[in-house]
């Protein structure tokens, strides 16, 4: 019969008080206490060596763990925190299977433990999210289907200067297309980067934004001179409802982590600034594994367009249905051109 659980320290120091009387032997004592004398002789030796304090029970886990995780392995995974502060377990695991792949790695969840253990990890506020809506939007599957665009909130840099990153982003792919430190948010300026982007990687299908100027304006349709450039070169514009961020959520994602790793604390001028986006730009596409890629880098995902950027804009097409009239720029009309006779 074992200890008396609800008093077993009691029991033990009664038993090694009685046996330090002289008063009964071993033997007699175990056949009191319910106990076996290899179990007596145990708590006599701990109480000798230890006092009091022996006669608690140890802990059952093992002095050594066969899968232990190894000294080099944890220096190897803070050494990678380090290079990438605001990486998580899932990415650093990507980046061991392929610069240490022939070492037996940990899980992702050990990962994340040897990280928060040694002050690396930094809790982030849970917040409330509302289930996105798909409608009217396009599905996207393939890259260069949807761009996504948006201006970043504007800081100011070490001398003084404000700073508006205008970035575009592939939505398959997260591939960040632009990155660019604007020093003005003109319409002109806005649409030679938009040309360039053209120029460089195609021409996408839809293009997604939010609002704000110069992506929206209160006319009819909501189009500026912006999004009707994008129209007569055969790319839809996409507005996201207004207040509703997530609805752009892969966009607004990169811009976390954008601000993150560029903007704390800001570079000490314009064009220092514009490095930092580019050095981020390139780690972003080319080194930073990504979840929804299967941890696969963007630049290993996207591909250019195919639709290229035309040398003259299309002519405008109306149908002979239509009723076409010629405005000024106070929308004062000059001309009606009626329809043509079906005669």
């Amino acid at each position: 019969m074992p200890w008396k659980e609800t008093c077993a320290m009691e029991e033990r120091v009664k038993f090694i008080k009685e046996y330090r009387s002289c008063h009964f032997s071993v033997a007699e004592l175990c056949r009191r206490y319910g106990i076996s004398r290899k179990t007596g002789y145990k708590w006599i030796t701990r109480a000798e060596q230890g006092g009091r304090k022996a006669l608690s029970d140890l802990s059952r886990a093992p002095h050594h763990h066969p899968h232990a995780i190894s000294e080099e392995m944890v220096e190897l995974i803070l050494e990678l925190r380090g290079e990438r502060p605001s990486w998580g377990p899932k990415k650093i695991m990507r980046i061991l299977q392929q610069r240490h792949g022939d070492l037996k790695l940990p899980c992702i969840s050990s990962i994340g433990a040897i990280i928060s253990r040694n002050g690396l990890s930094v809790p982030r506020r849970r917040r409330r999210r509302c289930e996105p809506s798909s409608q009217p939007f396009a599905e996207c599957s393939e890259p260069n289907q949807i761009w996504c665009a948006d201006f970043k909130g504007w800081f100011k840099t070490g001398d003084g200067r404000r700073v508006d990153p205008l970035t575009i982003t592939d939505a398959a792919s997260r591939y960040i297309i632009r990155c660019q430190a604007m020093s003005s948010v003109s319409l002109e300026s806005v649409q030679r980067l938009f040309e360039a982007s053209f120029r460089e990687y195609g021409l996408p299908l839809f293009i997604r934004t939010d609002n704000g100027r110069p992506f929206s304006s209160h006319g009819i349709g909501g189009l500026t001179r912006l999004s009707a450039w994008w129209i007569s070169l055969g790319i839809i514009p996409e507005r996201i409802e207004p207040g509703k961020p997530y609805q752009n959520g892969r966009h607004e994602r990169m811009h976390l982590t954008l601000k993150q790793e560029t903007a704390k604390p800001p570079a000490r001028s314009l064009r220092a600034q514009q490095r930092s986006f580019d050095r981020f730009v390139y780690e972003f596409n080319h080194d930073r594994p990504h979840e929804s890629l299967g941890q696969e880098t963007p630049a290993s995902v996207y591909e250019f367009s195919s639709r290229g950027y035309p040398d003259r804009l299309p002519a405008v097409e109306y149908p002979d249905s239509m009723l076409r009239r010629k405005m000024r720029r106070k929308k004062e009309m000059l001309t009606n051109h009626a329809p043509r006779s079906s005669k």
